[in-house]
Formats: structure tokens, sequence, C-alpha cells
């Protein structure tokens, strides 16, 4: 089987259980972002993650972004503090993060932007079983933008 690059599977190592990194948050966009503003973060991060070893996916709707990442531990690192210090976004709630030695789940996807059909469940579900104050703080919010409006609106009201 071939990957989206004519490159047989395997032949970069997709298939072998490799040590790797996960990083999956939540966030509100900031005001001016729009469909134009996450294609253009979607096509730098492809650029940018093909040559980290990072793939993932994004999910975008209501003002607010989904994502999972994977990839080696030292780009991960990277990459979170990059999240962290861009003003595209606020309210960065991390959900989920480890190191294990695991197939890829994104393998072939060096960052897809999806829809955000079922991004409520899966805050919701976080939000249920979130500890942190700050972060039940910030799912909350992330819940109640996405309550306000349909999830195919784009942006902050």
């Amino acid at each position: 089987m071939f990957d989206e690059y004519g490159i047989p599977r395997g032949a970069r190592g997709e298939d072998a259980a490799l040590p790797l990194t996960h990083f999956v948050y939540c966030s509100r966009a900031a005001e001016d972002v729009d469909a134009a503003e996450v294609g253009r973060i979607v096509e730098a991060a492809k650029r940018a993650n093909l040559a980290r070893g990072i793939t993932g996916v994004l999910v975008f709707g209501s003002g607010v972004f989904f994502q999972w990442i994977e990839g080696p531990d030292d780009q991960i690192q990277r990459l979170i503090t990059s999240l962290h210090g861009d003003p595209r976004h606020f309210d960065i709630v991390a959900l989920d993060q480890s190191e294990e030695e695991r197939e890829r789940l994104y393998p072939n996807w060096d960052m897809e932007w999806v829809e955000a059909e079922d991004i409520r469940v899966v805050l919701q579900d976080a939000l249920d079983s979130a500890e942190d104050a700050n972060n039940v703080a910030a799912l909350t919010r992330i819940l109640g933008q996405i309550d306000a409006g349909p999830l195919d609106r784009l942006g902050r009201s």
C-alpha cells in the first residue's frame, strides 16, 4: 500500500512501533481567525511537520481548535512551546499527553483539517474528567462558545 506521497507504506517506518509522544489540546481562536487563516495554518503546519516527523489532525469550528499531534518527543515539546506563544488562539487546555511505543494514529497526515461535528462530545468528556480548575474553567468557556452557535460557523461572534 502507498501513502499520499507515493512512498510504500513502511518505507519511512510508519508500520513500526516507535517511541512517540502525542499531545491533544483544545483552545479558542482569536477573534480575527477565520477559515482562510485556518487554511494558512494547516498549509504551514504540513510543511513544518513533514520535516519534523510530526503527524496529526486539526479540528476547527465555532471558533474552537481541537488538535491531536504525534511525533518525536523533542519535536512535540518544541511545538507545544510554540502553540503557547501563538496569538491566534487562547484558553489552551491540554487534554492528554504521553510518550509510548506504538504505531502512529495518523501516519500519512502531516496535518489534516477535518470537520467539527463531534468536537462537543470530545470536549464534554474532557470536562467531565477534568480536575484542574483552570482546565475546567477554560473547557466551560469553550463549550459555551460552541453552544452559542452552529458548529459550521467559523470564527468568533
